[in-house]
Parts: C-alpha cells; structure tokens; sequence
C-alpha cells in the first residue's frame, strides 16, 4: 500500500491519551469534503474562535467552505472566485478556489494534516516523544508547523532562506525551531540534503513528512480539492462538456492530484502543470533561480502523476512579480477600474498570492492554446493571498521605482491581455515519458526509491487508483481513534 497505515497498538494509546488530556479529535476526510457533516458540539466551539487561533478546533475548518470572516465563522458554500474577462483577456471563463480562507491563510494546511493524522492514528508518530519535521519551498512548513501546534506536537519547520519575511516571522510563533537552507524557492536539493543530515543526527526522535513523496499529500488534493472544484462547477451550473482544463503549478505535486479527480469525472479534460520560465526543469530539463515563492522546483515530484499531465506552462517570474504589484497598488486599483474592473472584484485581489497569480498565468495560457469560447472553463487554485509578500511590495518599489498608472496600462496590456501561449507545451506520450524519467535522478538515484516502483507509476494502470482507496480506511481509523480519546 502506498500509504503506510501499518498499526503501533501502545503508540496509538499515548497518541490518544495526549488527545484526550488536550481535548483534540480528529476531523475526517468526510467532514473535510463536506463539512455539513460537523457535529454540532464542534460548531458551537468554532463560534468563538478565530480562524488563525491555535485552538484544536480550528482542525475542523481544514476545508474550502469556511465562511470568509476572520472570527467565529462557520461554514458556507465553497471559497472561490470567477476571475474577470478584464483581467484574464481570454475569452473562457477561469475560476479558482482561493485558499486565504483556511487556518494561518494558505492551503497547505490541509495537505501536512492529511500526512500527521494518519501517522498519529496508526501510531506511526509519536506525539509524545518524537517531533514533526516539515520539509518545504514555503506554505507547507507553515502549515505543518501549525497542525503541530494545535496538537500538542513538536515540529522543525525548514525553508529556503530567501523566502518571504512574513513566512519567517509567523513561523516564530508555532514552530518550535526553524531551519534556513541555502537559495530560493526552486532549491529543493538542500531541503532534502538537510532531512538526511537530521535523520543521521537525531534519527528515531524525528518522523519527516517529505510533502514530495507522502501520498497522504496527493490523496486530500484528490479528495478533497478536487471535490471543491466540483461542487464549484455544479454551483456554476457549468455543462460538463464545456469544462476544458485545470491549471496548477508543480509545486510538490499535491494540488496537481486535483486534476486527476477532475480527469476521473470529466474524462475530456486537459491538466496543466506551471513552472517558472526561469527554472523550466519540465519544459527544458533546465535549472535556474525564480522568485514565484513556494512551487519548488529542479525536480519532479515523487507524488506527481506525470503520465495524466497533458500540458506545461512555464510562467515568467517578472510577469508575477509585476502583477503583484497592479493587485496591490493604489495605482494598480485605479487603473482597473478606469477600465471597468467592478469594486468587488478589485476587492477579491487580495486573494492572490504571487504562485495564484502563476496559476492564474497558466490558467490563460491554456485558454488561449486550446482557443476556448466564451462557454468553455478553466479552474485553478490560489493557494495563499497577498498577506504573506506584503514585504515584497517595498522591495519592488526599491528595485523598480513607484508603481505609476501608466506603469499600471504597461502590465495590464503586457502580462495580461497580452499573454501570449509562448513557453506552453502540449505534450505527446513520449514528452510526458521524458519529464517521467527525470524522478530517476532524484528519487532513484538520491533518496532512495526503486528502479521497480518507477517502472509502476508509469505502465501499473491501478497505481495511482490505489491511493483514492485509502480514503474511507484512513476515515475508519480516524473514527476509531476519535473513540479511544472519548473514553
């Protein structure tokens, strides 16, 4: 089985015992993907605490329907938003969910849950005596570092070095210590070179949840994600012919699995994973610094599904950086709306982050490829919001100088409505077997997976079919364990 759900009977005692002394339960897959399934004792808890509050409870709004209130919320229809025509200049309509509605603000909440609940319902981990190490470009230790607390865990938080200020400022106040490596978002080798210098030194006193090759991370953006998106089409009334694609950087691999739900419902439907054009390790089989923080890069993720990917989109990094600024700049907000860009959409802005504005990229790009009509869609993720690069913006201002109107009718024109489909590659099966081949360096070669088990992932039709399988019996143990800490 690709998740390990092999039971530790005395570590799922201490496990629950320390549940039950913090009065913390479990939420399910079930109630991640509908949450009307809630208990109303649980409901009546949320009412009184804050979205970003390290309080236990805040487990049961790891989901995409939490009302958009920053305290005392419940739960509503799914968080997305339709992306204006005046912005996108495309012709299809693209849709995304936007993630800054989740506890601590980004979506990788949910994937580091889906990797700790397992492992402390199977007493795989030890909440007592061994900390939680969370390897990552960004969001993913910050969300990892927050499960952690809420359950009474220890955690190792590593990240680039040269990630947001905002990333390492909040860490401080979860995480219980923090690690810096060398370069930028797309050095993802010195991530894992310090997992293994941790595993030599402290050994059995860790549990490392590789986000790049825990399945539990692919399963809760299939599951849960991908559900999302689906109840956002329905919510739409989108025919179901007229659901064209979905765009998602690379990243670790995990909001990509979304597609793969999608692809199960809408067989017809293309996915498309973004990169940076600075750093095309897909498009090129290149390398190279960019600056759109969190999608990691110089590698394929373990957990990725190549052989579902239909499409590479690699996004100028200078284009993000411009558009962050025309989102968040007075300057940017009046010149949108000299053009018609209506106040709530201007408003719903603050909702990108630099790596959703990357997707969003992408987004256009297959909408112009595939040449969609008006009646055609596509759907993308914004992962975080604007809240966790506010340091950026001084920074661009240093670089570049004050962000003017006509700098504003430049980037509009330039990185939007101008989007080209340069540096979009539509791949063939042998182009797909290619980017495929590129884990073997990486996951064969360096950290340790088997020559056999790559050979499945392309030519085994069931591998990936069996990971949507582990949904109901992760639930069950979940349920089982949630009883133990009652008693």
């Amino acid at each position: 089985m690709l998740i390990n759900l092999e039971k530790h009977p005395e570590i799922i005692k201490k496990n629950a015992a320390r549940c039950k002394e913090k009065n913390i339960k479990l939420p399910t897959f079930r109630e991640m993907i509908n949450p009307k399934l809630i208990k109303k004792d649980v409901l009546d808890q949320l009412k009184n605490v804050g979205l970003w509050d390290v309080n236990p409870i805040n487990l049961y709004r790891i989901n995409w329907h939490n009302e958009p209130k920053e305290k005392g919320g419940l739960f509503s229809k799914v968080n997305y938003i339709e992306i204006p025509r005046e912005i996108t200049g495309t012709k299809a309509r693209i849709f995304a969910l936007a993630g800054k509605w989740f506890p601590c603000g980004v979506h990788k909440v949910g994937a580091t849950y889906s990797c700790l609940a397992p492992a402390l319902v199977t007493g795989n981990f030890d909440a007592v005596e061994q900390v939680a190490v969370w390897p990552s470009t960004g969001n993913y230790c910050r969300g990892g570092a927050y499960n952690s607390a809420l359950l009474g865990c220890k955690s190792i938080a590593i990240l680039p070095e040269n990630m947001s200020q905002e990333r390492f400022n909040w860490l401080k106040s979860v995480a219980g210590e923090i690690i810096a490596t060398p370069g930028c978002e797309s050095n993802v080798k010195e991530i894992f070179d310090k997992c293994h210098e941790l595993d030599r030194e402290r050994g059995k006193h860790i549990v490392i949840f590789n986000q790049f090759e825990q399945f539990e991370n692919y399963l809760w953006h299939y599951e849960v994600t991908g559900s999302a998106i689906i109840e956002a089409l329905e919510n739409e009334g989108v025919d179901k012919d007229h659901i064209k694609a979905y765009a998602s950087s690379t990243g670790s691999g995990g909001t990509l699995a979304a597609g793969d739900h999608l692809k199960d419902v809408f067989p017809n439907i293309k996915i498309g994973a973004g990169e940076a054009l600075q750093c095309p390790t897909l498009l090129r089989n290149g390398f190279g610094a960019h600056r759109i923080e969190g999608i990691g890069d110089k590698h394929v993720p373990w957990i990725h599904n190549v052989r579902n990917t239909d499409m590479i989109l690699a996004i100028d990094d200078q284009d993000c950086m411009d558009i962050f600024r025309l989102f968040n700049e007075k300057e940017g907000h009046e010149y949108l709306s000299s053009i018609g860009v209506k106040d709530k959409d201007i408003e719903n802005l603050s909702l990108f982050g630099i790596s959703g504005i990357g997707n969003m990229l992408s987004a256009i790009k297959m909408a112009k490829y595939y040449e969609m009509n008006e009646n055609d869609v596509v759907f993308t993720v914004l992962t975080d919001s604007s809240s966790m690069y506010t340091s950026r913006l001084k920074e661009l201002e240093d670089e570049q100088g004050k962000f003017s109107q006509i700098e504003a009718a430049r980037v509009h024109s330039g990185a939007l409505m101008h989007q080209s489909i340069a540096n979009a590659l539509e791949l063939t099966y042998y182009e797909r077997l290619r980017i495929h081949n590129l884990k073997y360096y990486t996951w064969v070669e360096q950290q340790g997976k088997t020559y056999e088990e790559l050979n499945r992932q392309w030519y085994d039709e069931n591998y990936w079919k069996e990971i949507p399988k582990c949904m109901d019996k992760i639930d069950s143990l979940i349920d089982e364990f949630n009883q133990m800490v009652e008693k």
